[in-house]
């Protein structure tokens, strides 16, 4: 039906063109820095389990320096 809508008025303009370039160039931006944060994410979830799996029951027995 968006389709017949829009043949019905005439088409795009060339600003809804140009709107719709920049807001597919955004999505591609956000889709690119949710990739890199689920990669950074990861890396440190690892680095935190690496960490906890170190743990033994003496480091738990120390205190705390503060």
């Amino acid at each position: 039906m968006a389709k017949a809508l829009v043949g019905h008025l005439g088409g795009p303009n060339p600003a809804q063109l140009h709107q719709t370039a920049l807001l597919k160039r955004r999505v591609a931006d956000l889709e690119a820095e949710v990739l890199r944060l689920k990669i950074e994410n990861d890396g440190l979830l690892k680095a935190l389990h690496d960490q906890v799996d170190s743990v033994t029951p003496a480091d738990l027995l120390e205190p705390v320096a503060h």
